[in-house]
């Protein structure tokens, strides 16, 4: 059964409140993360305790459980110059900036002349997600991937 510290494996597709396809396992690897772990939502991880495999999950996901709101405020105008090596600037381009906190994935949302409006917030930020899927297996976390704090192997993470 799904619990913290044990390593599951997940078929899934998750649409938005129009119904689009956002992400999918269909057709690739399954999704394997540790459970208790902030690997995946919080809305997602707290349906999936107890189940087990072959369990089936439909459930929608508000922002709140989800990516969070989406906070306009969060927006910021950059130069262009700070795109060093980037020749062509389009709508929607996501660059990768590293910040005190880590790596922040930027999405360009304006372009005004030489300012160009970037939107740090998580594509998904504000939406409502409606995931379906099933459980195919559920496993003991090694201690190695207890120490790091995410699954290692076939579907997770290599060093």
């Amino acid at each position: 059964m799904i619990a913290d510290q044990k390593v599951v494996s997940l078929n899934f597709t998750v649409k938005d409140s129009e119904g689009q396809i956002v992400d999918s396992s269909e057709g690739g690897q399954p999704l394997v993360y540790l459970h208790g772990h902030k690997s995946i939502i919080p809305g997602l991880e707290a349906v999936l305790v107890g189940k087990a495999p072959g369990d089936e999950f439909a459930v929608t996901i508000e922002p709140a459980e989800g990516y969070g709101d989406y906070n306009e405020e969060m927006l910021q105008v950059v130069p262009r110059a700070a795109f060093q090596g980037v020749e062509q600037i389009e709508l929607g381009m996501v660059f990768t900036a590293q910040t005190p906190n880590g790596p922040v994935q930027l999405t360009v949302a304006k372009i005004e002349g030489d300012n160009i409006t970037v939107d740090p917030n998580h594509p998904l930020a504000g939406k409502t997600l409606n995931f379906t899927g099933s459980v195919i297996d559920v496993r003991d976390a090694t201690e190695e991937e207890l120490a790091h704090g995410h699954v290692h192997g076939a579907g997770g993470h290599h060093h």
